[in-house]
């Protein structure tokens, strides 16, 4: 079997000079869909997380089980074609927004669920002395949580949380449905062009994991600097 590399030297006939350059830009629309809706993500997934804290009987706790039981159960492929297709007719204001826009929303909203319980369950893995020790200070909740509990849990959900990082990268190629220019877009429609699908897909390949290799190693030096001496890191939430 020959491998013919120099195809990405090729020129497509569009607006790329080369497949090669055509393949930078598909990775570079992929990373940006996936950091903005890891972004979404984990500031949705904080504020859940934290709902899902509080009694189910309260508004708060309420809320989040609703937000999880309901965007974690519907395939995020669905929920993509969703917010494309049918949300816009009910939201006018959402047909102004580019594909790319929904795509982040969707991805995003699916994720923060996921990060949502591992926020809750780093949480409920915290000694309830640190929480009385708090207030007994004088803390109100709020600060409880900001400056004692979530500081810790952080770190408690950090291997989790580089999953679901990488995840993200991967999942972002259900974009492709709705004609966002990521990498499996680029490879579907430059293997049709150039029928060579082996090289194009083993490029793909590699991009996809060289971005999740790269989050990886980032994350993992993350939590090696905040590790406190002495605490263990568990992985409360899964992957």
């Amino acid at each position: 079997m020959h491998l013919d590399w120099a195809l990405f030297n090729q020129e497509p006939g569009g607006t790329y000079p080369t497949y090669g350059r055509w393949l930078m830009a598909a990775w570079g629309s992929t990373i940006s869909v996936a950091l903005l809706a890891f972004a979404l993500a984990l500031i949705l997934g904080i504020a859940i997380g934290l709902c899902r804290t509080l009694p189910e009987k309260s508004l708060g706790g309420w809320i989040g089980k609703v937000w999880v039981e309901g965007f974690r159960n519907i395939p995020v492929l669905l929920q993509v074609l969703l917010w494309y297709h049918v949300l816009p007719n009910f939201f006018p204001p959402l047909k102004q927004l580019p594909g790319f826009a929904l795509v982040v929303i969707a991805l995003g909203l699916f994720t923060s669920t996921r990060i949502a319980e591992q926020v809750r369950a780093s949480l409920a893995s915290l000694p309830a002395n640190q929480r009385k020790a708090a207030l007994a200070l004088g803390l109100t909740p709020l600060q409880s949580y900001t400056y004692v509990l979530l500081p810790v849990a952080f770190r408690i959900i950090l291997p989790p949380l580089t999953s679901e990082a990488m995840n993200v990268f991967k999942n972002s190629a259900v974009a492709f449905v709705v004609s966002v220019p990521e990498l499996t877009m680029f490879a579907m429609q430059a293997q049709e062009e150039t029928g060579r699908g082996i090289e194009i897909y083993l490029a793909v390949t590699l991009a996809y994991m060289a971005s999740a290799l790269v989050v990886n190693r980032l994350l993992a030096g993350v939590e090696k600097a905040v590790r406190i001496p002495g605490m263990q890191t568990k992985n409360p939430g899964g992957a």
